[in-house]
């Protein structure tokens, strides 16, 4: 779970934390590490080499209403992309489960770090990225998804100091 879980979805708020994200400090190196809330351990930011990924709604389990939870949590993830896009104009898809299935067949090393940490978080989604979009270089992305039927779905921004881009697709795929 995140520290948005509970939260109804405010694009302003939503954003507000990427503008604020293009602003963060991104580790030059280092190790990719998920840090939670203080008091209640719930996700709150990844960091990792160049790159900060938060998550900026969760909604509840779609269990039972798995299609309508979906369906809504998509339009307020094209509201998010159209606002974006009035800002930095149109974005490009980025493909996750390329990495998912290199992850999955045992191929971890061909997984760039940025998309380790998206599975990790349970940030399955395709992103819709963007880039650059700051003087700094900076690339962003949004995406929503869930692992499972079981998980939330979890809207989620990332903010790199490099391309956005999906990992190359293993020669069996």
């Amino acid at each position: 779970m995140s520290a948005r879980a509970g939260e109804t979805f405010d694009i302003a708020r939503a954003v507000a934390d990427i503008e604020a994200l293009l602003t963060a400090p991104l580790p030059a190196a280092g190790p990719t590490e998920a840090h939670g809330d203080p008091v209640t351990g719930e996700w709150t930011v990844t960091t990792g080499q160049g790159f900060r990924i938060v998550p900026l709604w969760e909604g509840a389990s779609p269990d039972d209403g798995a299609d309508e939870a979906e369906e809504a949590a998509e339009a307020q993830l094209a509201a998010l992309v159209g606002e974006l896009e009035a800002r930095w104009g149109g974005h490009h898809r980025v493909a996750v489960h390329v990495a998912l299935l290199l992850r999955e067949h045992g191929e971890p090393a061909s997984v760039p770090a940025l998309f380790e940490a998206l599975l990790d978080e349970d940030c399955y989604g395709d992103l819709s990225a963007w880039g650059p979009v700051s003087a700094q270089g900076r690339w962003v992305a949004v995406s929503v998804g869930h692992s499972d039927g079981d998980a939330p779905l979890v809207m989620a921004a990332v903010v790199s100091d490099r391309p956005i881009v999906a990992p190359d697709p293993p020669p069996w795929l």
